[in-house]
Parts: structure tokens; C-alpha cells; sequence
């Protein structure tokens, strides 16, 4: 739950950032997002159907810093508007499977290894599931449903590791939906070409992608923004008080078992915008950047 959840922050920085919301780079960015919520439904479900109860509040990430779970250890995630080092650095290295298909490195600790190995433990101890507190709800393109057997699990589980990695031979999703997993949708972004194959052989040799004008967001830096002018303060402060409402409907949502919850959840990170782009019009005295949300929830 903590992984999932770490991701979507930065990726939602980045996102924001883009001033044209229209254009290819914002399409990808858009609907990973929308995966990743639906990834952190997933595991939610399965902690529920354990009779486990998400903490997410309590567990929000602090940035910058590591993925948790050990996963892609030597990634830094940090907060920042859309820049090459943001897409290479942070959310190709979240994403990058253990063996891509195209160049990359290896990393035997990979999200999708971190699945493997937790899949494994469903499968010896064979746990009985209980549906109550699970959630059934559409989120984005796909539908979140209650997790009942372990065939459930294991479908559930190569959904997560085949939308962020790909599949063992192929870079799509495995869906059948025509689009590419996340590594590869950022690796476009990322080299400015559509990715294709040949022969085998994966390589960025299709249409442009161009790189998006953006809001030049600076990276927050560790323990936030120092002494920010007003304005920024306010908005700091609105974004914060919101976002603790989303990560408290979440918890709501599942220690409940309430849809009305995950929908206000929802609703407000939606009011989430509204003062992060704000901030990233503030510069920041002193250099070309601009403010941007912290994502630190209240105390």
C-alpha cells in the first residue's frame, strides 16, 4: 500500500506542472496516475480481505526520500514540475522492471519482484478472504473489485506488475487496451519517440513525442519550503488541509467498507489543483523557479 501510494505524488507534480493539458506527454501521465489509484484500490482490497485495515494517513510518505519495501533501493523520489531528470530519475526508475525489453539496467528489486514474492505468500499460506470493507467502484478505466479466492489474487497482482513493467515479452500493458505500461509510457516521454518493435527488437523509433512547456516547479527540498512568502503560505496551507481530508476519507473508505468515503477521496484530491498550480505560478526569489506542494499532511 505504501508503494503505491508513493508514487502517486510525484507523478501528480508532474502532471500539474504541464500547461497543455492536451498534449501526448499529459495523456500518458494522466492515465498512470489513474492506474496508480486503482493499483492502491487493489492492495487495499487485499489488506481488507486479510483483515488488515489501511492506515494511510498515518503511513503517508515523506519526500524526498526512498520507495519503501526495499523496492529499487538507490532511487531518490523527490517532489518537482515535468523535467528529463524527474521522468529518467524518478518515475522510470519507480517503474523499471527487473529485465526491460529495451536498454536499462537490471534490478532484481523491482516493484514487479516485490509483487513475485508477496504473491508467493498468498500462495502457501492459502488465507481465507472475506469480502467485507472491500470496495467496488470504477476508478479511471478500470473497475476495482472484491478480492474472494486466491485466483482472484493472483489476477490481481499481474494487473499491478504488467500496467507498471509490461509483460515478460511485450512492452503493452497486458490489458488489451492498447497502451503501454508505465515504464515504457515515461521512457517516451523521456527520449521524445513513440516506442515500436521489429523483429524483436524494441527501440524509440516512432512519431515525436515532444517534451511539454511546463511550470518550471523547483524540487521541494527536505523538510519543505523555508519561510515562503504569504501567498504560498495560503496555498501550502489549502493544499495541505485538503490532501490530510483525502488520505482520512481513504482510511474512512476502508475501515468502513463506505464507497461514499473513496468517492470524497476522490472528489477532494481533485481540489488538489487548484493550489498546487497555484503555487507553481509563485517564484521563488532569487532563481527561474516556482513553488509547489509539499504533500505533508497535518498533524
Amino acid at each position: 500500500m505504501e508503494i503505491e501510494f508513493s508514487t502517486i505524488p510525484p507523478y501528480l507534480c508532474g502532471w500539474w506542472s504541464i500547461k497543455n493539458r492536451k498534449c501526448d506527454a499529459s495523456r500518458l501521465i494522466r492515465r498512470i496516475i489513474s492506474d496508480e489509484m486503482y493499483h492502491l484500490g487493489i492492495v487495499c482490497n487485499l489488506l481488507a480481505g486479510l483483515g488488515g485495515r489501511p492506515r494511510i494517513r498515518e503511513s503517508a510518505p515523506t519526500y524526498p526520500g526512498p520507495l519503501p519495501g526495499g523496492v529499487h533501493p538507490g532511487v531518490n523520489v523527490y517532489l518537482s514540475g515535468l523535467t528529463k531528470s524527474l521522468v529518467g530519475d524518478v518515475m522510470m526508475a519507480i517503474e523499471a522492471p527487473a529485465v526491460p525489453l529495451t536498454e536499462g539496467a537490471h534490478d532484481p528489486r523491482s516493484i514487479g519482484v516485490f509483487y513475485e514474492e508477496l504473491l508467493k505468500a498468498f500462495r502457501v499460506v492459502a488465507p481465507d478472504l472475506s469480502v467485507h470493507r472491500q470496495m467496488h467502484e470504477r476508478i479511471g478505466e478500470d473497475t476495482l473489485r472484491p478480492v474472494r479466492t486466491l485466483e482472484d489474487v493472483e489476477r490481481s497482482i499481474e494487473i499491478i506488475k504488467d500496467q507498471g513493467e509490461g509483460t515478460a515479452a511485450s512492452a503493452a500493458d497486458g490489458q488489451g487496451d492498447g497502451h503501454l505500461a508505465h515504464y515504457y509510457a515515461f521512457a517516451e516521454i523521456y527520449h521524445g519517440r513513440q516506442l515500436r518493435e521489429a523483429d524483436g527488437d524494441w527501440k524509440f523509433t516512432g512519431a515525436p513525442v515532444p517534451f511539454p512547456d511546463t511550470r518550471p516547479m523547483a524540487r521541494v527540498p527536505a523538510g519543505g519550503w523555508d519561510q515562503p512568502p504569504a501567498e504560498a503560505q495560503r496555498l501550502l496551507d489549502d493544499f495541505d488541509t485538503t490532501y490530510t481530508a483525502v488520505l482520512e476519507a481513504l482510511d474512512t473508505a476502508w475501515d468502513e467498507g463506505d464507497p461514499r468515503s473513496l468517492k470524497a477521496a476522490v472528489r477532494r484530491m481533485r481540489r488538489l489543483e487548484t493550489p498546487a498550480v497555484g503555487l507553481m505560478e509563485i517564484p521563488i526569489t532569487g532563481t527561474k523557479e516556482t513553488y509547489g506542494p509539499q504533500f505533508r499532511p497535518r498533524r
